[in-house]
C-alpha cells in the first residue's frame, strides 16, 4: 500500500530498522559491559538523599535473582507475577525473569485482592514478587491460587542509608509493627544474595513469549496480550530511532509512569537500558511535588507522560519554584492530548511535547509526531519505522476508507503481539489477515498524519448523529476555568443518548452549569452540546492517569436505581 507518511519523516529517522535476533536481556548485558559505572536507577524521595544503582549492579543482581528463581523451581515458560510500584526491585525482577526465559506477568500495584487473584490465576503464576505493603493481599488470595513462591520486597531496601533510617523511624512511629512473613515466604534481598552472579544458562529466543500485558480491565474482563522478546526489542529500537538526537550514556529518563504498564515499560525502562540512560524512578506520580523536585534536582532529559500529568504540572500553583528546563523531549500517550495542554507545557518548559499513540497489543507504541520535525497538533502523527497503518470501514473492517474519512485504525508491524493468552476467539477477532484491529476510530490526511477520533466503544449516538467524546472534550479544555473534563453518553428514550460532561475546575475557580452550557452553545453544534453538567472535586483515573469514563457512567447508573 501507499505510505504517504514516509516523506514526512525527519531527516535521520530511518523508515526501516535492522532488528537483531536477540532476547531483551541482551541489551542489559551489553550496557553493563560497556557502561558498568553509569547510573541505572535513581530512587528515593526526590532529594539529595536519593540512591543510585549502577548498570553493573543491576545486571549482577538480575543474574543473582534469576539463578535464585531457578533454584526455587522457576523454569523457561513459567509465569512470574510482579506486584510492585516503580522501584529498583521491579527492574531487577523484570530482567531476572526474562533472563530465565520465564514470562513476566505485571500487576497494577493498586489492585485489590480480588483483581490480583484473577490475574494471578489467569496467568497461571506460581511465583510472585510483591511489595511488603501489598503482602496482605497476597496472603488473602494464596489459598485460591497455585502460588508456591512468594518473595517480598521492602520499599526501603534500595534507599540510601540515611533515607532508610529516616523512613524506618517514621514508619515504625506510624504503624508500630513490622511485617512478619508466613513460613516459606522470603525477603527479596535474601533471595538475591542466595543466587550466583554468573549469567543464567537458559536458552532464550527472540520468538519466545516474554510478557503477559493485561488490557481491557476498564472495558470488560481483562485479557493478556502475549508479547515476545522480539516485540519488546523492536518497539524499544523504534523509539530509539524516533528520538534521533538521543546520546548513549548521556540521557536521564523521568520514570513517573508506572512500570507495570506497557508505555513506561518500553519508553522508560527498556529504552533506558538500551541507551545506558539513568531512570529516575517515581513510586507515586500523584505526589506531584515529588515529581517536580525530582525534575529540578536530577535534570531528566526525557519525560514520557500522559495528558493528566502534563495538565497537573501546567496548573501547579508554585511551579515557578522548580527548574524544568532540562527536559528536551516528551511523548504523550494513553489518551488524547488536548491542544491547550500541549501548547502550555511547551511554553513553560521549552521542551518538545508531541502526541503519540499505542496499545498494549503493540508493545505499545505505533505512532508519534516527529519530535523536532512537523508536529501537527491534534494528531497522533506518523506510523513508526516498519509500521504500516490504514483506516477501514467500521462495519466489515475490510474496505479501506478514503483519505480524510473516519473508520477503524488497523496496524501491522514487528511490535504487534503474538495474540491473547489462552483466548483464541479474542485473538481471531483482533488479529485478522495479518492486521491488528485497534478498536479506535481514526482518519488519515493526505500526508499520512493520523488523528484519533475516539474509541469505537466510547462513541455517543445522539438522535442518530455520531458524537466522539474527544471533539467535545477539546472544546471544554479550552475554557479558562476548566482543569479536567470528560464526557459520556447517558441513555435517553427519545434521542438514544444524551451527553453528560464531568468537570473539575481549576483551584480557586467557580462556575455554574448555565455558564458552561452557554460556552458550549457558542462553540459546539447542537447535538454535540452536553445536556448535563456535573462538577467534581476529581475524576477517577487509572494508575497511569487515564480518566475512567465508564466508571463515571456506572456511578450514575447506580445512583439512578
Amino acid at each position: 500500500m501507499d505510505k504517504p507518511w514516509l516523506k514526512h519523516y525527519e531527516s535521520g529517522v530511518p523508515s526501516t530498522i535492522d532488528y537483531p535476533d536477540v532476547p531483551m536481556p541482551h541489551f542489559l548485558e551489553t550496557t553493563a559491559a560497556k557502561y558498568p559505572d553509569h547510573v541505572a536507577t535513581i530512587f528515593g524521595n526526590g532529594s539529595s538523599l536519593d540512591a543510585r544503582l549502577l548498570y553493573k549492579q543491576l545486571n549482577e543482581q538480575s543474574n543473582r535473582l534469576a539463578n535464585a528463581l531457578s533454584a526455587m523451581g522457576v523454569k523457561k515458560g513459567d509465569r512470574v507475577a510482579l506486584y510492585l510500584p516503580n522501584c529498583p526491585q521491579y527492574v531487577i525482577g523484570y530482567y531476572a525473569i526474562l533472563k530465565l526465559g520465564a514470562i513476566v506477568a505485571p500487576n497494577n500495584p493498586l489492585y485489590v485482592a480480588r483483581e490480583l487473584e484473577f490475574q494471578v490465576n489467569d496467568a497461571g503464576a506460581e511465583t510472585i514478587i510483591c511489595l511488603s505493603r501489598f503482602y496482605p493481599n497476597v496472603q488473602k488470595i494464596r489459598k485460591n491460587t497455585k502460588l508456591r513462591n512468594v518473595i517480598v520486597a521492602n520499599i526501603k531496601e534500595y534507599f540510601s542509608p540515611v533515607l532508610k533510617l529516616l523512613f524506618t523511624l517514621a514508619k515504625e512511629k506510624k504503624e508500630g509493627h513490622r511485617v512478619t512473613l508466613d513460613p516459606g515466604d522470603r525477603w527479596f534481598p535474601e533471595v538475591v544474595a542466595s543466587g550466583s552472579a554468573t549469567p543464567p544458562q537458559a536458552q532464550v529466543r527472540s520468538t519466545d513469549t516474554a510478557l503477559l500485558l493485561y488490557t481491557g480491565g476498564t472495558t470488560g474482563v481483562p485479557k493478556a496480550a502475549e508479547i515476545t522478546h522480539r516485540n519488546l526489542v523492536a518497539n524499544a529500537l523504534q523509539c530509539k530511532a524516533w528520538i534521533k538526537d538521543m546520546k548513549e550514556g548521556q540521557e536521564i529518563t523521568l520514570t513517573a509512569l508506572p512500570l507495570y504498564h506497557s508505555y513506561a515499560m518500553t519508553t522508560c525502562m527498556n529504552l533506558s537500558v538500551m541507551l545506558a540512560s539513568a531512570m529516575v524512578l517515581i513510586p507515586n506520580p500523584r505526589e506531584l511535588e515529588s515529581v517536580l523536585k525530582a525534575i529540578d534536582l536530577h535534570k531528566p532529559t526525557l519525560f514520557p507522560g500522559v495528558p493528566t500529568m502534563y495538565t497537573a504540572i501546567n496548573n501547579f500553583p508554585e511551579l515557578s519554584k522548580y527548574n524544568l528546563k532540562s527536559i528536551r523531549a516528551c511523548i504523550s500517550g494513553a489518551s488524547g492530548l488536548p491542544v491547550q495542554v500541549q501548547s502550555r507545557f511547551q511554553e513553560m518548559t521549552g521542551a518538545r511535547l508531541v502526541e503519540g499513540y499505542g496499545l498494549s497489543e503493540a508493545s505499545p507504541v505505533t505512532h508519534a509526531n516527529p519530535i523536532f520535525g512537523e508536529n501537527r497538533i491534534g494528531t497522533i502523527g506518523l506510523p513508526w519505522p516498519d509500521t504500516t497503518a490504514k483506516i477501514v470501514d467500521i462495519d466489515t473492517g475490510e474496505k479501506e476508507m478514503p483519505v480524510g474519512e473516519s473508520g477503524e485504525l488497523i496496524i501491522q508491524g514487528p511490535q504487534v503481539m503474538k495474540g491473547y493468552w489462552n483466548k483464541p476467539e479474542e485473538t481471531a477477532r483482533t488479529l485478522r489477515n495479518g492486521w491488528l484491529y485497534t478498536g479506535d476510530i481514526a482518519k488519515m490526511d493526505t500526508d499520512g498524519y493520523f488523528q484519533i477520533v475516539d474509541r469505537k466503544k466510547d462513541m455517543i449516538i445522539v438522535g442518530g448523529f455520531n458524537v466522539y467524546p474527544r471533539d467535545v472534550e477539546e472544546v471544554l479544555y479550552k475554557h479558562p476555568k476548566i482543569l479536567e473534563a470528560t464526557v459520556a453518553g447517558i441513555p435517553d428514550p427519545k434521542s438514544g443518548e444524551r451527553i453528560k460532561a464531568y468537570i473539575v475546575l481549576k483551584p480557586g475557580e467557580t462556575a455554574t452549569e448555565e455558564e458552561i452550557k452557554e460556552y458550549c452553545k457558542e462553540n459546539l453544534t447542537g447535538y454535540k452540546r452536553p445536556t448535563f453538567i456535573e462538577f467534581r472535586e476529581s475524576l477517577p483515573k487509572t494508575m497511569i492517569g487515564k480518566i475512567l469514563r465508564r466508571q463515571l457512567v456506572a456511578e450514575d447508573k447506580e445512583k439512578a436505581k
